[in-house]
């Protein structure tokens, strides 16, 4: 999607923030005890109350309202009767869609009581995410996303997953401008027009490089290859020549 009329930043508008209400009701809920059903079924209920629709299910009949990645689950994790623990390393992906646009967020928490080394994984999973919104802005390079994250990651001793990818959103849920690298590309070419909507998700790993699909029996749930805790943060950005618009926040 492009942004062209103040009715379509509207819409934007308004789905970016209902995503962000689920996303944050679902991680303020999080506790010891519960499944990830559990969960997925409180943002559920919060996209309904808002007249909003899973993204994941429309798009692709996903098993689930929300994608919900526990400790070796890095993306795209089904809800069910899996039980949350103390110190479990937890994302959260919410894509919702309403008015015929869409947004989508992510963020990865830990239950307390935390481990530090996953506190500090988060933390930085939080400021790579931001290392690349930094570098938005209409007319600038799609590389200089990747660039600015891969930097960030390269300082801190961290790796990047590298199969997983930023991406176009608004008119569906995965977008023109297609995949957008979230780590130095030097084949990138495409720069970012006035309006363009688009996420910004790196996933900051000690370790993993790729993402794999779990099992056979398991066509949606991918972790890291080789094993290692990652995490991912993502918000929905317009592009404009002042920089990055964010328009996945709950206020």
């Amino acid at each position: 999607m492009t942004i062209t009329t103040e009715e379509q930043l509207e819409k934007l508008k308004a789905i970016g923030r209902i995503c962000a209400l689920a996303r944050d009701a679902m991680a303020a809920a999080m506790r010891p005890g519960m499944t990830t059903q559990e969960l997925d079924e409180i943002g559920a209920r919060l996209l309904a109350e808002h007249g909003a629709q899973s993204a994941p299910v429309v798009t692709y009949a996903f098993p689930g309202n929300t994608c919900i990645s526990v400790n070796e689950e890095i993306a795209h994790g089904i809800p069910g009767d899996r039980v949350l623990l103390a110190g479990d390393l937890v994302n959260i992906d919410v894509s919702a869609v309403k008015d015929g646009v869409f947004a989508d967020t992510g963020a990865s928490f830990v239950i307390p009581p935390e481990k530090t080394q996953l506190t500090a994984l988060c933390r930085d999973g939080k400021k790579a995410m931001w290392a690349g919104i930094r570098a938005v802005k209409s007319g600038a390079p799609l590389s200089d996303i990747g660039d600015a994250i891969g930097k960030f990651a390269k300082k801190g001793g961290y790796t990047l997953i590298r199969n997983l990818a930023s991406h176009g959103v608004g008119d569906s849920l995965h977008d023109e401008p297609g995949e957008i690298a979230t780590w130095p590309d030097r084949s990138e070419r495409r720069r970012m027009n006035d309006g363009l909507v688009f996420t910004i998700e790196p996933f900051l790993s000690l370790g993993g490089r790729m993402a794999d699909q779990k099992s056979d029996d398991d066509e949606w749930t991918l972790v890291s290859r080789p094993s290692a805790p990652c995490v991912q943060y993502e918000h929905t950005v317009v592009a404009t020549p002042r920089g990055a618009m964010v328009i996945t926040v709950a206020n």
